[in-house]
Order: C-alpha cells, then sequence, then structure tokens
C-alpha cells in the first residue's frame, strides 16, 4: 500500500496528481469530483492509499474533506424497522419482509474447486522441475484466475450488503438491529 498526507489533488474529473507516482486516471465518484471542481468548492484531499489486490488490480482511496457536505440529506419518512439476523434467512423484518442469503460462495464453489485443482496441479508440476513459481507463466495465470474468483465473490457479497444497507436506509428514519455475535450462532447446535 501506498500512503500520503495532503500533497495530492485533482488536476481534472478523471485524474489525480500523486507525488512520486504523477497523474493517475482515476474511475468511480467522476460525478463527485467533477461537481465540485466545475463549482470551484473547496475540497481537501486528506490521506490517499493505493491498494493493489491479489488479482492485479489497483484501488485508490481518499479521504476529502469540505465545509458542504457532500451528500444531501434524506427526506424523512417517519418509519422505523427492526432486523433480524438469522442463518436460515439473511435477515428477517419486523414488518414480515425476509431477506434470503443469496450465498454467493455455495453458487461459485464448483468453478472455485475446479480452479484450484488446476492451480495445485500447475504447482506441484513447476515444484518438480524445480523451476521458481513467480516465473512459471501457467501458473501465474492460473493464479489470477483464481484471485478473480474469490474477488468475485467478495464484489458479490460486498454489493449485496450495499444495496439492502441502502434500500433500508431509505425507507426508514429508524432501523433497529439486535447486538449479535454471529460466531456464537454457529456455535449453537440447537438452531
Amino acid at each position: 500500500a501506498f500512503l500520503d498526507n495532503g500533497t495530492a489533488r485533482f488536476i481534472d474529473a478523471k485524474h489525480i496528481k500523486l507525488p512520486k507516482l504523477g497523474i493517475v486516471r482515476i474511475a468511480g465518484f467522476r460525478r463527485l469530483i467533477k461537481e465540485r471542481l466545475v463549482n470551484h468548492i473547496p475540497t481537501r484531499i486528506g490521506t490517499v492509499t493505493i491498494k493493489k489486490t491479489a488479482d492485479e488490480q489497483f484501488y485508490l482511496s481518499m479521504q476529502l474533506g469540505s465545509d458542504i457536505a457532500f451528500v444531501k440529506a434524506l427526506p424523512k419518512t417517519q418509519s422505523q424497522i427492526g432486523i433480524d439476523l438469522n442463518l436460515d434467512n439473511f435477515l428477517t423484518a419486523s414488518n414480515g419482509a425476509i431477506v434470503a442469503n443469496p450465498r454467493f460462495y455455495c453458487k461459485t464453489k464448483k468453478k472455485l474447486a475446479h480452479a484450484q485443482r488446476v492451480l495445485s496441479r500447475r504447482q506441484r508440476r513447476v515444484k518438480k522441475e524445480g523451476r521458481n513459481l513467480r516465473l512459471a507463466k501457467n501458473y501465474q495465470k492460473q493464479r489470477l484466475i483464481v484471485a478473480k474468483l474469490h474477488d468475485k465473490i467478495r464484489r458479490q457479497r460486498a454489493n449485496f450488503l450495499q444495496v439492502l444497507s441502502t434500500a433500508l436506509i431509505k425507507n426508514h428514519d429508524l432501523v433497529v438491529a439486535e447486538e449479535l455475535r454471529s460466531r456464537n450462532l454457529l456455535k449453537n447446535h440447537a438452531l
């Protein structure tokens, strides 16, 4: 990870200038950045973190500060809801709505198992031939395939949680959840 404190600046809505790296093209919140640049809203860039994932993707995260709010407040709905997390479904709401557990891992498990078996075979072959794993092209290609499958599952889970939490917040002023450790749910064999 690469960390920078306060010396980064926006060139335009698609580019940011970072020390040591120069000008970097960015994706994501372009509308927000463009709106602030066009309207000359002073925005401070705090900590910038660049992260490289196992599947060779780079992610840039920034802490932005401003005197003007980044998002508008949601209108009041005068609605409250309680949610209960459980093992059978993802959650059950107090209004009777049940959100099923999407089980993204189970849906990708077969493909992932096959890709990991191929990776294991390639690793055994490289070790048998006495070569370096970093230099073995077929091993590295297969490692990327496995990493992309893991990343796909991670992104599906994150998207599911983002969509669900956004829907709950937009439709209700107050969301109440029980304090619960999911680890303890798994320990209880009576459930």
